[in-house]
């Protein structure tokens, strides 16, 4: 049997009632972090404790976000003109509307350039996630990507709920396993069965679909942990509210004892961009693999710069 998480706040009274399409996650004690030779900055493994909250089932999809959007008329960033003081030196064609799309390449590439498979497409965004022609019609169920950090804050006030802190993330990702490599468990695909959106074949150049999807799945197309929350692993990246510093788990080790609801740092550096602030991402996404990026392990760390959407990346919210 797998060990189980310390488990703290205890569930609310029974005449309190679930907020809708969200679940409760006790909080508790746990050890936040990964040993894995590839996540650099998930280390060192520290002690963490969390209250509870409630957090949503899955990721908030296209038709979560079209109700927002026509409710409050919201233009998110990728829609948006990009105005040329932010971006200095951008080329003046490049300074329209759009977000940035996987678009693989035709043969293999050496895998430590990701231009090779990134590139910025006019017209994308969270309506046309692949850029003008590519449409929601099929994908309702689906998780809204293209979301900017700020993106995320904006849905996150209409609904009454707030982002995740990257501690909070993962203590409800382990789903009360301590120290598993997945959120099920340490076998990435138990007797054969996928467990998650990630990316068959060889990377980024073919795509098998092995598990069903090239791109993003309904959010319920695989099973939830033990928490019921689903996705927690692959489909799409998540924002959380921290910023992002490599240091800053060896910040919290260095104190002794229990790290109590860490916030994250208070400022944000990446040595491989310096001068470029990036807010924490979690769970990995239809594009992990273990030959590039393994990071659909709970204790993975991914980033990202607030004012950049992708078309894998995308959110889920909790509320206190």
């Amino acid at each position: 049997m797998s060990p189980i998480l310390t488990a703290g706040t205890a569930k609310p009274e029974a005449s309190v009632v679930a907020p809708p399409g969200m679940v409760w996650i006790s909080g508790g004690e746990f050890d936040q972090g990964s040993d894995e030779e590839m996540f650099q900055d998930a280390r060192p493994v520290h002690h963490v404790s969390v209250d509870g909250f409630w957090m949503d089932a899955t990721e908030v999809t296209n038709a979560e976000f079209k109700r927002f959007a026509d409710e409050t008329r919201y233009v998110t960033v990728a829609e948006r003109v990009p105005r040329a003081e932010d971006y200095p030196g951008a080329l003046p064609d490049m300074l329209v509307p759009g977000s940035v799309v996987f678009s693989p390449p035709k043969k293999a590439v050496p895998l430590n350039d990701h231009f090779q498979w990134w590139n910025y497409v006019k017209g994308a965004s969270w309506r046309h996630p692949e850029g003008p022609g590519s449409s929601l019609a099929k994908r309702m169920d689906h998780p809204v990507v293209h979301i900017a950090f700020e993106d995320a804050q904006a849905y996150a006030k209409w609904a009454g709920k707030r982002l995740p802190t990257e501690a909070e993330w993962e203590f409800a990702a382990r789903g009360g396993l301590a120290g598993k490599k997945y959120p099920w468990g340490d076998e990435f695909r138990p007797r054969g069965k996928f467990m998650a959106n990630t990316f068959q074949g060889h990377f980024p150049e073919r795509n098998t679909a092995e598990d069903g999807y090239v791109a993003s799945n309904p959010v319920k197309a695989f099973p939830p942990n033990a928490y019921g929350l689903y996705g927690m692993a692959g489909n799409v990246w998540e924002w959380v509210s921290d910023w992002y510093r490599p240091d800053y788990y060896a910040r919290l080790a260095s104190t002794g004892g229990t790290a109590r609801n860490p916030p994250g740092p208070q400022d944000s550096f990446d040595p491989s961009e310096p001068g470029v602030q990036k807010r924490v991402q979690k769970g990995g996404s239809f594009l992990c693999t273990d030959q590039y990026c393994a990071r659909y392990m709970p204790g993975g760390r991914g980033k990202g710069a607030p004012d950049t959407g992708t078309s894998h990346l995308g959110f889920r919210l909790v509320k206190s």
